[in-house]
């Protein structure tokens, strides 16, 4: 099965181009938000949208739950599509739902920049915060037996190509999910330093964290951090596979509890004691 990313931040309109994408790739088969679509119905899951806050929306939409990561595995099987696009904010939250379905790694990624204007994200960021209007790429009558939150209307979009010789039509369902009435959430630094503290203190063969600092990559096109880990570390520990540990742990415990990827996690070993 081939795998191709579809990354953008949160609100700039990638389930809205996901139909055009996939039809641009001869991709049948779509995940986004907890949701397998399949030739415009919706085969198996169910959507993150749904949820009543925003942290089972992440959790959802990542398959922490193990049941719905089996459902969706099993699903995968039977429909025995060659070629999936799959929706994230970030790289990372691609391959992690990647690894949690045991899928083969995306062979590429396409970015929202590339298929959408500046313009058109703009409008789309503009509507997710003032109105909370979130796009699923399925027809409204598909989805009314899958989601129980605030309905709003289906909404058909005509994209052209080749310089307007060539256009096609895609239906959206444009839906208010409860959550969205919670108005935006906010991980403080001091949030996301605990966390990264908690996780790594908890690793055997780490004597101390010297530093931690944390910020937005600014070298990414999509929304992702970049952590600096400074520890000392116990003598006699293979530090290749303690990084590498330090690495996982970190990233599945932001991730799980934020819903951020991380781009870049820089570990550097200040120091190795005898204890």
């Amino acid at each position: 099965m081939k795998i191709i990313g579809f990354v953008g931040p949160s609100g700039t309109g990638k389930s809205h181009h996901a139909l055009v994408v996939a039809y641009d790739e001869k991709i049948e088969a779509i995940i986004d938000d907890g949701l397998l679509i399949y030739r415009n119905r919706i085969v198996a899951g169910h959507s993150a949208k749904d949820e009543t806050n925003y942290m089972k929306a992440v959790k959802t939409a990542i398959f922490s739950n193990k049941e719905d990561a089996a459902a969706m595995r099993g699903a995968l099987r039977r429909i025995k599509t060659d070629r999936l696009l799959i929706l994230g904010t970030s790289k990372h939250m691609i391959e992690r739902i990647v690894a949690v379905l045991q899928l083969p790694a995306p062979a590429r990624f396409i970015t929202i920049e590339e298929v959408s204007t500046p313009e058109d994200m703009a409008v789309a960021r503009e509507q997710r915060v003032k109105e909370g209007r979130h796009i699923i790429p399925v027809p409204t009558m598909e989805l009314k037996s899958h989601f129980h939150g605030y309905l709003l209307d289906s909404v058909r979009s005509l994209f052209n190509r080749s310089g307007g010789k060539e256009s096609s039509e895609f239906e959206h369902s444009v839906v208010r999910p409860v959550f969205s009435y919670y108005g935006k959430l906010v991980f403080s630094d001091a949030v996301l330093l605990s966390l990264v503290r908690h996780t790594t203190s908890a690793l055997q063969g780490v004597v101390k964290i010297n530093k931690i600092r944390i910020r937005k990559n600014r070298d990414s096109r999509v929304n992702g951090l970049r952590i600096d880990l400074t520890v000392t570390v116990r003598y006699g520990e293979n530090l290749k596979k303690l990084t590498a540990e330090l690495r996982r742990a970190v990233e599945k415990e932001v991730a799980f509890t934020t819903g951020m990827g991380i781009d870049v996690l820089q570990v550097t070993i200040k120091d190795v004691v005898a204890e």
